[in-house]
């Protein structure tokens, strides 16, 4: 079977034809989102210490140290009437890939968005063009993992022709330039799978970097918000943030 997609595709999926959408989303938000933003303004986290804070959360979640996630009774009711999550996460669906285990975040804290294969649809994007505009969410983490099952499958298709039911197709179909894209460009390296999952990250995290949109596209330029890329692996427990921009 073969699957043809255009040069624009990645930017579709990553849900850049729902610029009109995330606005009203924003706009629809009204004193709601003030009341948010003002919340967050309290917090006063950058991207640096956002990113900082996900680093140590995962470093304790790889020694088996305790994590310091606060899921009390307390901090349900502070967070009940506003949040201000410090991160967006786009990760995978994939049960082994938990964000708060492995970066030890406690309750309002993480705002993430997961689909098979961590690409971004028109309702990915708009969550997180909700986070940043609405929550003041300074950070933006896009997570690939080890043996993505997402990125295997996409990764037969291209290779091998292989034939999947057609929701299954659908599901994989984003991910398809990534993978062309890594073989196309293997070096030295040897495992074009792992080296997919690799370029599907970078994919997307281009792709919101590069957003036309003004939601994302300002803060981005004035350095309020940072979208980088990160690999996790289920051996160790690390994740590598290996796209810093």
């Amino acid at each position: 079977m073969s699957v043809e997609f255009s040069a624009t595709d990645r930017r579709t999926m990553l849900g850049l034809t729902a610029l009109t959408a995330g606005a009203a989303m924003v706009a629809s938000a009204g004193p709601a989102m003030a009341a948010e933003s003002k919340a967050t303004d309290k917090v006063a986290m950058t991207a640096d210490r956002a990113l900082a804070k996900l680093i140590e959360g995962n470093r304790r979640f790889v020694s088996d140290q305790n994590p310091v996630a606060d899921i009390s009774t307390k901090r349900r009711l502070e967070i009940a009437k506003s949040q201000s999550p410090f991160a967006v996460l786009v990760g995978c669906a994939d049960s082994r890939v938990g964000p708060e285990h492995l970066f030890g975040g406690g309750l309002g804290e993480l705002f993430i968005v997961r689909t098979a294969g961590n690409y971004v649809d028109d309702a990915g994007y708009g969550s997180i063009a909700y986070a940043v505009a609405a929550l003041g969410t300074p950070l933006i983490v896009v997570l690939g993992h080890e043996r993505c099952g997402a990125v295997d499958a996409a990764t037969k298709l291209v290779t091998d022709n292989g034939q999947l039911p057609p929701s299954l197709t659908r599901m994989v179909q984003p991910i398809l330039p990534a993978v062309i894209d890594a073989r196309a460009n293997m070096g030295t390296k040897t495992d074009l799978v792992d080296h997919a999952i690799h370029m599907n990250v970078r994919h997307v995290v281009r792709g919101l970097r590069e957003t036309s949109d003004p939601i994302l596209a300002e803060p981005l330029k004035n350095g309020k918000v940072k979208v980088v890329g990160a690999y996790y692996d289920l051996d160790t427990g690390a994740v590598d943030f290996f796209d810093r921009g």
